[in-house]
């Protein structure tokens, strides 16, 4: 008889685990250092001499070990990642053209072909715009009248990479107003400067001359049958302007030049081609020149100065020049930028600037853009940023003139609006201004602003709900056109739930909340995090912490496709607007810089704790993320402060001030020196010697795991990523399960789509594996 069950025993078998990756160990060579009576050693300065050829190649053993460690440790993760790459890389629109933007005749635009990295600058008529009508394939239409196809391939950046050794860097790209020629500057990795070239845009050939290196500027004058440019010293100082006749055999003509080592040159063409201005700065004065445009020989016209490093745009407006500056006011700095007229033909020596709008401290206007008929305004009540405009010219013969009481038009704007950044708005007679809106919860949206009716139309928007891009062109498109909200009073209407669905907004899917948390010194720090409503009762949620606190910069809060990763796997995504970072006028700048960058370190600090204590992170899944200057900022909290953190992701991070400030390899401009100190001033020095990251590593504690990136095409050198690396190691205690890990890159990777794909998928694969496993 057959038993009812059967039982039965199978041995198992014990496999011994395989011992986890053992992290390199980089050679030591200390090296004493001595400044302002402060003596410290160095054990990996090597790693920072450029010039000398055995170290280099210590340097590259050593690289090649550590990417063989990085294998080694997410090896097991090869899955995940290559699932990341899929989901962010099928999110990325391949097809994608950049909406065309209207000049003239011309409408001008970049599109990426299949299975090219870079992109091929475009332009096709106006006027044939309305053949113009599938987005999915920009080069689609012909004109039959001249036998020709109507896009016109200006220039191909695949083809540049072959010029510049296999990368298409450009910095800067200008098309003349009389849309004959380009002017742009490529990067040339072999001798670490940008190239400057000009296209003639009707035979696509390139110009004999003028081709210049190590070009920082460019603006043209004469209609475009001339071209102004800056190029820099060979320590990256931009310090001589030159004027070049397009077509001309003559040499190149110096307009001028700056001896003086602390001052900087910054051109730029008025909006109308009238003038051309010459900005010369330092950390303790800013001036402005203006030249004629339609004769550049004429010489170099003093119209403003002040002894103070400022902020200074120049406008010409039918006369009269318009100046946006945030330079000190009867010797007392101020906290915001403000409109000065004067006219254009005053002769006198000493010039004489009116203030067009009363200051109002509830209402700052943070940047402006002028056309013919309109002025385009975008300013800030309290924490919101709003878009509006006004007709020109401005009522301003009787006195200061109240913004408020102006005729203002608002654009309704979708919630949660974090920045909004002007276009390529070149045409100055046209009334239609471009726009991006950015919020985190809203994908970027480019919307076309007609400043004379009040409409507005979202030209390109990714939606990512249905994996698509909608970009629109001309009269057969379906565009989505909505009326402003027009207001005498400075709260427009606000978007309703028809307006939201029209900007894509993601609301429905993903919650966005902002919070002001008490620092440590009792001021209030903005803080936004985003998650799933899915998710939104789901205990232990892991988060990532963004921080930048630097320059004066926006804390980026945009939308970002790769993120959806993170969040549909029910991770909270916070961003802290830390000081020393923008948005919040030039104090909130001030009191996160130099010897007050500790405050940026504690408010970023005080946003990590309020997410653990508030539950709205788990206390041992929180994760650092910082680019840059961000990265100094994230790895001195996590020096402070190393229970806090989890894991940590550093990209191409500024590590090691106190070297790289006092003997930089890469040089550094006078900005750098204001943000983080200048070392021969005793209170700064010893500044960056507390919040230094590599100068405060903690002995004998634990930290958390990070992965820090870098390139070889940096601002802040390999080295500053590597040693810091490896101090970590040698002075923090080991877990293998917390790895320090150094991922290089060899290639320019904001340029690179695929590449942007392939690093943001490791880091969120490294972030679930430190923080979910």
């Amino acid at each position: 008889m057959r038993p009812l069950l059967r039982f039965a025993y199978v041995a198992r078998r014990h496999y011994k685990a395989a011992p986890p990756p053992s992290p390199p160990k980089a050679p030591k060579k200390l090296q004493k250092f001595s400044f302002q009576s402060i003596t410290w050693e160095d054990p990996y300065s090597w790693m920072s001499k450029v010039s000398d050829k055995v170290a280099m190649r210590h340097m590259d053993v050593y690289m090649e070990q550590e990417e063989k460690y990085s294998e080694a440790v997410m090896s097991d993760s090869e899955k995940l990642l290559n699932k990341l790459h899929f989901e962010m890389a099928s999110r990325m629109p391949f097809d994608l053209s950049t909406p065309p933007f209207r000049w003239g005749p011309w409408l001008y635009y970049r599109r990426v072909e299949e299975a090219k990295p870079y992109p091929i600058l475009c332009r096709r008529l106006a006027s044939l715009n309305d053949d113009f009508i599938s987005h999915k394939y920009p080069p689609a239409g012909f004109d039959f009248t001249t036998g020709k196809a109507i896009e016109q391939k200006l220039v191909d950046y695949n083809l540049e990479a072959e010029r510049f050794g296999g990368y298409a860097y450009e910095e800067l790209s200008e098309v003349s107003p009389n849309h004959q020629f380009l002017a742009y500057t490529m990067y040339d990795k072999e001798n670490d400067y940008f190239k400057l070239s000009v296209r003639n845009l009707n035979s696509g050939s390139l110009c004999s001359k003028p081709q210049a290196d190590r070009v920082s500027n460019l603006a043209w004058a004469k209609n475009g049958h001339a071209l102004l440019y800056v190029v820099t010293d060979q320590k990256m100082r931009p310090y001589r302007v030159y004027y070049s006749l397009i077509g001309s055999t003559d040499e190149d003509v110096l307009l001028l030049e700056e001896s003086d080592e602390s001052v900087y040159i910054n051109i730029r063409h008025t909006k109308d081609f009238q003038y051309v201005t010459v900005n010369t700065f330092s950390s303790t004065s800013s001036k402005v020149f203006l030249i004629n445009a339609a004769d550049p020989l004429s010489g170099l016209k003093l119209v403003w100065e002040c002894d103070a490093l400022a902020h200074c745009i120049i406008e010409h407006h039918r006369g009269y020049l318009y100046l946006f500056t945030d330079a000190p006011k009867g010797g007392q700095s101020v906290d915001y930028h403000y409109l000065l007229c004067s006219s254009a033909d005053d002769p006198s020596s000493t010039r004489k600037w009116e203030e067009v709008l009363v200051d109002d401290p509830d209402l700052i206007i943070e940047d402006v853009d002028f056309s013919d008929k309109y002025l385009a305004l975008i300013v800030r009540e309290g924490k919101k940023v709003q878009l509006c405009s006004v007709g020109l010219p401005l009522p301003f013969g009787k006195g200061s003139l109240k913004l408020r009481k102006l005729d203002l038009q608002y654009l309704s704007l979708p919630k949660h609006v974090c920045q909004i950044s002007p276009g390529p708005n070149y045409d100055f007679f046209s009334s239609v201004a471009r726009f991006i809106i950015s919020s985190p919860v809203v994908p970027d949206a480019v919307v076309d602003y007609d400043l004379a009716t009040g409409r507005w139309n979202i030209i390109q928007q990714q939606n990512m709900l249905h994996d698509r891009t909608r970009i629109l062109y001309g009269k057969n498109s379906a565009s989505i056109s909505m009326e402003s909200s027009n207001s005498k009073h400075s709260n427009p209407v606000n978007a309703n739930f028809e307006d939201d669905q029209l900007w894509n907004e993601l609301s429905e899917f993903y919650a966005c909340e902002q919070y002001e948390v008490p620092s440590f010194d009792g001021l209030f720090i903005p803080l936004t995090i985003v998650f799933s409503r899915n998710n939104k009762t789901q205990a232990k949620k892991p988060g990532i912490l963004h921080g930048h606190g630097a320059y004066g910069e926006l804390l980026d809060k945009r939308w970002r496709s790769e993120l959806k990763s993170l969040l549909d796997r029910g991770w909270v995504v916070a961003y802290a607007d830390v000081r020393g970072g923008g948005g919040f006028g030039k104090k909130w700048h001030n009191d996160g810089r130099c010897t007050k960058k500790h405050n940026s370190i504690n408010d970023y600090i005080s946003c990590a704790k309020f997410l653990i204590e508030n539950d709205i992170v788990h206390e041992n899944k929180l994760a650092g993320w910082g680019y840059s200057a961000g990265g100094l900022l994230v790895a001195s909290a996590i020096n402070r402060s190393p229970d806090l953190f989890r894991a940590a992701v550093l990209k191409v991070p500024f590590l090691d001030p106190t070297n790289t400030l006092l003997y930089p390899i890469l040089p550094l401009i006078a900005a750098d020196y204001e943000e983080f100190g200048y070392p021969w001033d005793l209170n700064d020095f010893l500044a960056i010697r507390e919040y230094s990251p590599y100068d405060n590593i903690r002995k004998d504690v634990l930290y958390p795991a990070v992965l820090v990136t870098s390139s070889f095409n940096t601002r802040f050198g390999v080295w500053e990523a590597a040693k810091w690396v490896a101090r970590v190691r040698d002075l923090s205690i080991y877990d293998p399960k917390r790895p320090i890990l150094l991922n290089l890159t060899t290639d320019l990777v904001e340029e690179n789509r695929y590449l942007q794909s392939k690093e943001s998928a490791l880091e969120a694969t490294f972030l679930i594996k430190m923080i979910e496993s």
